[in-house]
């Protein structure tokens, strides 16, 4: 009996060995939604973005707006009046516990589409010398800690790898470095959440190499480092316009082959007042069969003068833009059915190196070696809106900055293949009571450690007989 104890307390420790990570899940009623060919999916219906970009403060302030709930039940009902089923999301805290938030969200519907980085936490595309330092075990810890701060949510829409890294022709080195943060955090969904994640690039709207943007994220023999996605901030629509005057039918042409779900991950020239006719257009079978809907630009009004409604004193008050974005919304309906999107797809080829295209190598940067123990040990609490940077701190990658001795294909740390996704995936249709959604959610342990405790105690029941 008593050496049975001591076995069972020395299996009790070997599984909370192997289970350090796990994660909790927050079981709600919205279907967690995948990337298939070019096209998203929930509960095997392709699922079309209807969203608005949400940062109450904008950029300069940096707040995480998930954390003050008592403003974010006003601006609930709004997203609800307005009939959108996402907001993107730029800053959050990855210190915080988002449980009510979260829950707040999907009980209405909607989906989060998240930016990995924060503006201390993020690639410095000064030069080629900063990128390099910048690509480091710190700032990957905190990317890593944003994915284990949401991943357990089932309307976690989408991981931001970057945001407009790239915004003009000569900054196009950056491109390795955006790719190598959109493999890390694929390889470490993969290891550390149950379930697989989609993760892509937020491009600027360069017309000197926008397309070799999303060709560059998606081509490539290294699947781990391609993306799930492909977005792209545009304003090339300004009301009044139509397909052709805005370009938006070039450019529904150029990517109707695509590999990859492709959405505009903002929209909404003010150049003129916003009749917002371009929803009509996003939401038609000729645009869906190449994009996936998309996020006006932005919520709230901050100096840049795009947001739909005013905030004062706590007090939101809807303004014109926000009214005809409803009438917009209201009066389009998502395709039915495919819409055109195609599960068969092949990567692109990589583009060439050109005046506008400076990447002449496929290599990337190693993953900086400290932070391989990450992928199975988990990231650990993150650094939070008050740490102190990255862009110079931690342990660079071995690579050289010219990536003369890159990697051509990833070191494998992820759990199986790309293609396969993670070991198991959630199904999102059921809903568990409050007390389950709250504080003592429940949690998933890994396959792994599952059957080793499976094992275990399967030793010990042989053991007393």
């Amino acid at each position: 009996m008593v050496r049975a104890l001591q076995l069972l307390t020395g299996a009790a420790a070997l599984v909370s060995s192997a289970s350090a990570q796990v994660v909790k899940r927050q079981t709600g009623k919205l279907p967690p939604v995948t990337a298939e060919g070019n096209a998203f999916y929930a509960d095997g219906k392709r699922f079309f973005i209807r969203g608005v970009a949400y940062q109450p403060g904008g950029a300069a302030d940096a707040q995480d707006p998930l954390l003050d709930t008592d403003q974010l039940k006003q601006d609930i009902a709004n997203f609800e009046d307005l009939g959108i089923n996402t907001i993107r999301i730029y800053t959050i805290d990855n210190s915080k516990n988002h449980d009510e938030a979260m829950k707040m969200l999907d009980d209405a519907g909607i989906y989060l589409a998240l930016d990995a980085n924060t503006p201390e936490y993020s690639l410095n595309r000064a030069d080629l010398e900063s990128l390099h330092m910048s690509y480091n075990d710190n700032y990957l810890q905190s990317v890593f800690a944003t994915v284990d701060a949401f991943a357990g949510y089932n309307n976690l829409l989408l991981f931001f790898s970057g945001n407009e890294v790239i915004n003009a022709r000569n900054n196009t080195n950056a491109a390795p470095y955006i790719k190598a943060v959109t493999r890390d955090m694929r390889q470490y969904i993969s290891k550390q959440a149950d379930r697989a994640i989609p993760v892509g690039y937020s491009s600027a709207d360069v017309a000197e190499n926008i397309e070799q943007q999303a060709n560059y994220f998606a081509c490539g023999e290294d699947e781990w480092a391609r993306s799930d996605f492909f977005a792209f901030n545009d304003y090339s629509w300004c009301s009044p316009s139509t397909l052709q005057t805005s370009g938006w039918a070039t450019k529904v042409e150029t990517y109707s082959d695509y590999s990859l779900p492709m959405f505009l991950s903002e929209f909404g020239c003010i150049t003129n007042t916003r009749k917002w006719d371009e929803i009509a257009a996003l939401y038609s079978d000729e645009v869906a069969a190449a994009w996936s809907g998309g996020l006006a630009y932005e919520y709230t009004l901050e100096e840049n003068g795009y947001g739909l409604v005013e905030l004062k004193g706590g007090k939101v008050t809807p303004n014109n833009d926000f009214d005809r974005l409803k009438d917009a919304y209201a009066n389009t309906t998502n395709p039915t059915g495919p819409a055109g999107a195609r599960k068969d797809t092949q990567a692109p080829d990589c583009p060439p190196k050109s005046k506008e295209w400076e990447v002449d190598t496929l290599n990337l940067p190693a993953i900086p070696q400290p932070a391989k123990k990450f992928m199975n040990d988990g990231a650990g609490k993150g650094p939070g809106l008050g740490g102190d940077g990255s862009h110079w701190g931690g342990t660079a990658s071995s690579t050289s900055p010219d990536l003369s001795d890159g990697e051509e294909t990833s070191e494998n740390l992820g759990n199986g293949s790309p293609s396969s996704g993670t070991s198991s995936a959630a199904s999102g249709g059921s809903s568990n009571s409050t007390e389950e959604q709250g504080e003592n959610a429940a949690v998933s342990v890994s396959g792994a450690s599952s059957a080793m405790f499976g094992f275990v105690l399967m030793a010990l029941v042989a053991f007393f007989v």
